[in-house]
């Protein structure tokens, strides 16, 4: 299990971010931050899945505060839960990828 650090203005644009409003602007409500924050999860899961990735029980939270994606889940190999590691990185707004996947007891678990 690692913390990983990415760029967090680069890779795949799966969610948008309110621009700046003028001043002048009325106020907008207050969004839902924990709503955001699962449909964000909810986006990376997909995106994971459209690469063709599948881990038993996959879980992908995202913290918009850190910009932090916590994975986990039980990968077949060791490859697949790099990959997976790898998407949830190559997410714009994300900066850290809390790594908590395992590799499953037929998966060689190579050493990184």
């Amino acid at each position: 299990m690692s913390l990983i650090s990415f760029i967090q203005d680069a890779g795949e644009k799966l969610f948008n971010h309110p621009k700046a409003a003028p001043a002048a602007a009325a106020p907008a409500a207050t969004p839902d931050v924990n709503a955001l924050n699962a449909t964000a999860g909810q986006a990376i899961e997909k995106y994971i899945a459209s690469q063709g990735l599948k881990a038993d029980g996959l879980d992908v939270k995202y913290d918009g505060a850190s910009q932090t994606v916590t994975v986990s889940g039980v990968a077949p190999d060791q490859a697949t839960r790099e990959k997976i590691v790898l998407c949830c990185g190559n997410v714009a707004a994300v900066a850290k990828v809390n790594d908590m996947l395992t590799v499953g007891q037929g998966g060689a678990a190579e050493s990184t």
